[in-house]
């Protein structure tokens, strides 16, 4: 075809298309959930709520919603994660500080039939951030709590507390959750992620505990406290001690500049 003495390819504009019918078409949805995890009581533990309505009613599932119409994905991702936790979300290149949580996006998920309902995308986000207090149950919840991640995995019902009826976690979260989970565990061997659980000033000890929790491994003090201190900025000392751990005071540290980790703290093949 020859426009103004130019050569051009004809395409479809130049078919005269009837025009763009969306009633042509199925329903479609894109949904975010959550995967959050944080340290309590020396384990790793992920958010799950009890759904309050179908599909799925009364089933454990991660949080997450609908995306609304004037939001982006990060968008609808950090208001799920303040309405669920009360944290707002920091930059993926910055540590958490000051109730703040990382957050980062996972994968997503299109199976036809994980969501009864319609043809539902879900674009799965990983949050991280310190020892957290009870959730509060918000949405469609029934109810929140913190799960043991190895409760959840090894029997993927939410964890019931004794007495409780194990029922499947709904849609596909329970593969959501293992693609986070495992995520968080890799990522923290060549990058600062680790220092996302902790407070914004903690001690080696504390630091340890968070690659313990995640890798659900025991790590040797000594050596954990040789390679983290001198690896070139991982860990900058705050000039502070604390005795919270008890015993002798130990020494302040907060997250370095680095985000990347050379060499990288290799998990302990189990």
């Amino acid at each position: 075809m020859r426009e103004g003495g130019v050569y051009r390819q004809a395409d479809d504009y130049d078919r005269r298309m009837p025009p763009y019918d969306p009633s042509a078409f199925p329903p479609f949805a894109v949904t975010v959930d959550l995967v959050v995890l944080t340290v309590r009581r020396h384990a790793l533990c992920a958010l799950v709520v009890r759904r309050g309505e179908p599909p799925f009613q009364g089933h454990w599932a991660l949080p997450g919603g609908f995306v609304r119409d004037d939001e982006d994905l990060t968008e609808a991702a950090a208001r799920e994660l303040a309405e669920e936790t009360g944290l707002r979300a920091h930059d993926p290149g910055v540590p958490a500080q000051d109730n703040g949580a990382h957050l980062e996006q996972l994968a997503t998920y299109g199976d036809p039939k994980r969501d009864p309902r319609m043809r539902v995308v879900s674009v799965a986000h990983l949050a991280l951030a310190p020892d957290l207090p009870a959730p509060r149950a918000g949405g469609d919840a029934h109810s929140a709590r913190w799960a043991p991640v190895e409760s959840l995995m090894d029997h993927p019902g939410g964890g019931e507390r004794e007495g409780e009826q194990a029922a499947p976690l709904a849609f596909d979260h329970a593969q959501i959750l293992a693609d986070g989970v495992e995520r968080a565990r890799s990522k923290i061997e060549y990058s600062s992620l680790a220092t996302a659980f902790c407070p914004p000033e903690f001690t080696v000890g504390e630091l340890r505990r968070v690659y313990e929790a995640v890798w659900g491994v025991a790590l040797d003090p000594r050596n954990f406290h040789r390679k983290v201190t001198g690896t070139p900025g991982f860990l900058v000392p705050t000039g502070g001690t604390t005795t919270r751990q008890g015993g002798r005071p130990a020494q302040l540290f907060r997250a370095g500049g680095a985000t990347l980790l050379n060499p990288p703290m290799l998990r302990p093949e189990v």
